[in-house]
């Protein structure tokens, strides 16, 4: 079983003839996603990559029946493609898109709330269902089947994490980089709740970092829901100065809880097993699952 995303999603890229959608199409079809078509306004009718081209998500919805979307559109357009995703009744979208502004999602989030889907991102690297598929930008040779979950902030974080459960001969089921804005659609809380009650997924890998109060939010979610499901915590910029963005417009220390320090003992007081080191994740795993 996987969460978000498989093999029978139907899945569109909403700018799609774009440089930026058409490398990581190709990609996404290589690895052999179920990429329907995309969307591209003035384009529709076209053939691109072999497949379909629809001047909106709602034709893309009734022509191919498109129920997931993943946008590569620029920042300036990006939370429109979202509300226009959702509004055609798309089920799941993943925004990859950086730089959309803080008052752009903000209303986006808003307009989708009641309208039945999830919002993966922005800024974000996308979902993956190993050896089902790869939405986003990651690269999917890393990631190999198994019952490791994996949610994080981090794009590169989720790679490494995901290589390092490989390696000590585990797999994952779906990883889902949540992204490191300010705003984002599905929070870590949400995505950790998602693997929880996955139940191929025994194991979840959180990777979070500096700044807001998500990953406070997860474990105090998990600690009260009960489950004996273990989780693997790692919190990244420990070393972050005070009032510094660091990567992520997201991760700064605003006060005493959003310091690393702080983070990680709120996780450890919640049950889960917290490294202080990436290169500890996969080995604590393997312990946790034995």
């Amino acid at each position: 079983m996987s969460v978000l995303v498989n093999k029978d999603s139907k899945i569109i890229v909403q700018g799609f003839t774009g440089s930026e959608g058409t490398f990581h199409a190709e990609q996404m079809i290589a690895y052999g996603t179920n990429v329907v078509g995309g969307v591209t306004p003035g384009k529709g009718g076209q053939e691109h990559l072999g497949k379909p081209v629809f001047n909106t998500v709602a034709d893309a919805v009734e022509k191919v029946g498109a129920d997931t979307s993943i946008i590569f559109v620029p920042p300036a357009f990006a939370a429109d493609a979202i509300m226009e995703a959702a509004n055609a009744g798309i089920k799941v979208i993943i925004t990859i898109t950086e730089g959309i502004p803080v008052a752009d999602m903000v209303k986006a989030n808003d307009y989708i709330k009641d309208l039945g889907c999830t919002l993966i991102g922005p800024n974000c690297p996308g979902v993956i269902t190993p050896g089902e598929a790869k939405v986003g930008i990651m690269p999917g040779f890393v990631f190999k089947e198994g019952n490791v979950g994996i949610v994080s902030k981090s794009g590169t974080l989720t790679y490494e994490a995901a290589d390092q459960v490989v390696r000590q001969g585990l797999g994952i089921t779906t990883a889902i980089g949540i992204g490191g804005d300010p705003i984002i659609g599905t929070t870590t809380k949400e995505a950790v709740e998602l693997l929880i009650n996955d139940p191929d997924t025994h194991c979840v890998v959180m990777i979070g970092e500096i700044g807001g109060q998500l990953e406070a939010d997860a474990a105090n979610w998990y600690k009260a829901s009960g489950s004996k499901k273990p989780i693997v915590g790692f919190i990244a910029g420990e070393t972050a100065p005070a009032g510094r963005t660091m990567g992520h417009a997201g991760a700064i220390v605003g006060g005493s809880d959003d310091t690393a320090q702080a983070k990680k003992r709120i996780m450890r007081e919640c049950g889960i097993h917290v490294v202080d080191s990436p290169a500890k994740i996969g080995i604590t795993v393997k312990q946790v699952m034995a």
